[in-house]
């Protein structure tokens, strides 16, 4: 029996076998067939199921090839590590930043998010693609450490025009960090003055910063000197639930916020 990275190597060293795999595990194909959807030729596609055959993973009727209950397990099994290694290269530049401890679900269900990072040409890529989510949703929950500038102004704006309810659980820090600006104060204030807002302030640290909007939900992710490396943001219902539960978390464990107790 053949060792399973020797078979992995076999499958790896060629994008035509693990694509007809994949064909034939979906269902049963001519030859013709694999050529048109494949594009390789009929002496690599002989080659092919010849291997597949001996493996028992591709059985032949007449002139249609299947998958077999083995070879169609191989196959899910090569789909899965593709989508783990297509997930891993989405978060490698920005893993080392995320607090994974802090994220109660499997990273594999990140495979369809979005990865925006900083660039030379737009730098604050990551905020902005939040602000956009910000600026489209009916509701808004947000718990975090930070609370910037561009995101009150479009929570405020959105709120006072009766187009978004706006919840968040914020750090002490963070409210400190706006109790010493007299215009992001004002703003503040301002806020949660309507009753389409409510603020709670958690004594208990927050390590990242999530918003969901409407049913989108975004992480930011900052590095120890809380420069914004990149905005992650996806519609998978186990992140989103993942999300909401830690939003309840937060919000059970946090007091309203009072802007009397801050007043100078």
């Amino acid at each position: 029996m053949k060792r399973p990275l020797d078979e992995i190597e076999f499958l790896a060293r060629s994008t035509n076998r693990v694509e007809v795999l994949q064909l034939l595990a979906a269902e049963p194909h001519t030859r013709g067939e694999l050529a048109t959807a494949t594009g390789a030729s009929q002496a690599t596609l002989g080659r092919i199921l010849e291997d597949f055959v001996e493996r028992s993973w591709v059985t032949r009727s007449d002139h249609t090839y299947s998958a077999t209950a083995t070879g169609r397990l191989v196959a899910e099994g090569v789909d899965e590590l593709v989508s783990v290694l297509e997930t891993e290269g989405k978060l490698r530049d920005v893993i080392t930043y995320l607090p994974t401890a802090e994220l109660g679900f499997d990273l594999r269900q990140l495979a369809d998010a979005t990865v925006t990072t900083p660039s030379r040409t737009r730098p604050s890529a990551p905020l902005q693609r939040v602000l956009e989510g910000m600026r489209g949703a009916r509701t808004l929950r947000a718990f975090s450490h930070t609370l910037n500038e561009q995101s009150l102004t479009i929570a405020h704006e959105r709120v006072t025009a009766g187009a978004q309810e706006f919840e968040a659980v914020l750090s002490t820090g963070a409210i400190d960090a706006l109790a010493s600006d007299d215009r992001l104060w004002t703003r503040l204030r301002a806020l949660v003055d309507h009753d389409g807002a409510e603020i709670r302030v958690s004594h208990e640290e927050i390590p990242i910063s999530v918003t969901v909007a409407d049913d989108t939900v975004y992480v930011l992710v900052r590095d120890d000197g809380g420069i914004l490396r990149a905005a992650i943001h996806t519609d998978d219902p186990e992140v989103r639930e993942w999300a909401s539960e830690a939003f309840s978390t937060h919000w059970e464990r946090s007091r309203p916020f009072d802007p009397a107790a801050y007043d100078r």
